[in-house]
């Protein structure tokens, strides 16, 4: 296990029975040079969302899962209990080679009109 026997990836620094706080994570950020309207912890979530949907790649169940976002379809959330693993586990793979490729440089081409801002 990735914890050992703790349930926490990233816990808290006061109490290891907690996760570490959102504004820990934006506390980081503010100290390598980020200011809050550039990226927040939540910005990181939004990110990967939009990236995944967008790669057109994943189910939208899939991704919301990794999310943990429940369904705000009551009738939908009481029946659909699928955990989607298996996608989601190549889904975290595709996700970590995107951002070993953007660390490492890749490049990243220009498609004109493809955005109209």
């Amino acid at each position: 296990s990735i914890t050992g026997s703790l349930g926490f990836v990233f816990p808290s620094m006061r109490t290891r029975l907690r996760p570490m706080s959102e504004n820990t994570l934006n506390s980081a950020l503010r100290r390598l040079g980020y200011a809050s309207n550039e990226m927040t912890a939540h910005g990181f979530r939004a990110m990967a969302s939009t990236l995944l949907n967008e790669s057109g790649k994943w189910s939208p169940d899939a991704i919301e899962r990794s999310l943990a976002h429940g369904d705000s379809d009551k009738v939908r959330a009481a029946y659909h209990r699928g955990a989607h693993w298996k996608e989601r586990v190549a889904m975290s793979q595709w996700w970590s080679d995107l951002l070993d490729e953007l660390r490492s440089g890749a490049t990243i081409l220009s498609f004109p009109g493809a955005m109209t801002g």
